[in-house]
């Protein structure tokens, strides 16, 4: 009877809860980007490397893949290379994928692997053309016949390694110059195409559960550490692989430091806790923080200056002008600046000095692949910007934290789509769903 029981269980569990497998967007979508990267690239070629597997950090946490490669690619497995050049009065536009050989000890390792052989390669891949990952070189000796060929390559250590291999191994002409190439793919990444919002709404959506979660579990006595796992559990139950970024769950003095990792305390009632803290859902990221008062109830003080916080997001979201507005610190025309001075000028310490001193950090971000995604924020917010507005104050010697953080869409008539407000943030709302 007790084995009859277990099963109905599972078969609820299992029936209950919508099954999740790793989205990829259709080839096209990659395709373009890499027409897009070509377009940027004055004649010269692009490189870049897939991470690799069973080295450094991914062998003990995990493969995880190179984001600009993942942009253009859309391949998450380890150890190739992607050529992209394009069309010239000598050559037509070109892409190439690399993949390595297979090595039948390492695939016991780490699993099988897609060969260059694969009658499929290019279909699965996407990409035009499908090498072995060893061909690279006299594919690159056999391109670059111009002089002083410009290679554009992202500086970083998972591409600047095998690019000095094949340097040694003379793979590219005299005069060959190299240029940063991460910064042409991070201008891609800003603007977010119709597949990439979708999975980012999907990362936050698993996010906002996990913060209902949290309203609804976190209690005296209970460690930093237990409630930082109810919220990791509920997101990933819900499609997120993984936690976007190392989960901040600081309660009493620890709301007041920013980055605050060790989650190892014990709240206890009266204290605020922080909660920085999102998903990853098919390698997109969000980014939401939510403070809570430990016991359900704010005090006065507390209450006072969670609303100077609420505050300052909101005149920085009203002021937010799509071809206008930026996000720097010190850029034309920032909301920075609204928030920086709303709470300036609201409310006071314990010494009767204003409040700004303690907005110690910037505003917003970029989101995407990676949870600060690249771009500039010097660039007017447009239509298909992912960011976040985040404004905070930390008093240490008063034990108070707060911080609000939503991640925003800018949609197509400018104006801004909170996608992480599903999460209940006016303090009235943050007390009722904790009862």
């Amino acid at each position: 009877m007790g084995h009859m029981k277990r099963a109905l269980v599972y078969i609820f569990v299992t029936f209950a809860l919508p099954l999740f497998a790793f989205e990829r967007q259709p080839n096209a979508d990659y395709h373009a980007r890499r027409q897009h990267l070509a377009a940027k690239l004055n004649g010269g070629v692009f490189i870049a490397f897939a991470a690799t597997e069973g080295e450094g950090p991914n062998n003990l946490h995990g493969f995880h893949q190179d984001e600009d490669f993942y942009y253009l690619t859309g391949w998450r497995e380890p150890g190739a290379a992607l050529l992209v050049a394009p069309g010239t009065a000598d050559r037509p536009y070109m892409e190439e994928l690399f993949l390595p050989a297979h090595n039948a000890s390492q695939e016991r390792w780490t699993g099988p692997k897609l060969g260059a052989e694969s009658a499929d390669a290019a279909k699965v891949t996407g990409v035009d053309h499908v090498e072995v990952l060893d061909k690279l070189r006299d594919e690159l000796v056999r391109l670059l016949t111009a002089p002083a060929p410009t290679v554009y390559t992202p500086e970083n250590l998972t591409t600047s390694v095998p690019i000095r291999w094949l340097r040694r191994a003379n793979a590219f002409p005299t005069g060959a110059r190299f240029d940063e190439g991460h910064g042409l793919v991070a201008e891609l990444r800003v603007i977010k195409d119709a597949g990439e919002i979708a999975l980012i709404r999907k990362a936050t959506d698993a996010s906002v559960e996990a913060h209902r979660a949290a309203m609804r579990s976190a209690k005296p006595g209970m460690t930093e550490n237990e409630l930082s796992a109810i919220m990791q559990y509920e997101f990933q139950r819900r499609g997120s692989e993984e936690p976007a970024y190392s989960p901040i769950v600081g309660s009493g003095f620890n709301s007041t430091v920013l980055h605050y990792a060790e989650n190892s305390g014990t709240m206890k009632q009266g204290d605020l806790v922080v909660l920085d803290v999102g998903g990853e859902y098919s390698m997109y990221a969000t980014d939401i923080t939510r403070t809570l008062p430990i016991g359900g109830r704010f005090t006065p003080r507390q209450r006072e200056i969670y609303d100077i916080v609420l505050g300052a997001q909101q005149a920085a979201i009203n002021a937010a002008k799509a071809g206008a507005s930026t996000f720097g610190r010190t850029t034309p025309n920032t909301i920075y600046k609204v928030a920086y001075d709303y709470i300036d000028s609201h409310g006071k310490d314990s010494h009767g000095q204003s409040l700004g001193r303690y907005f110690i950090h910037g505003l917003s971000h970029y989101v995407g692949l990676d949870v600060h995604d690249p771009g500039d924020t010097k660039t007017p917010i447009a239509p298909g910007m992912v960011f976040t507005i985040e404004p905070g104050i930390y008093i240490p010697e008063e034990n108070l934290g707060v911080r609000i953080e939503d991640t925003f869409l800018v949609r197509a008539d400018g104006t801004l789509d909170c996608l992480s407000c599903g999460a209940p943030k006016n303090a009235d709302e943050v007390e009722k769903a904790m009862r």
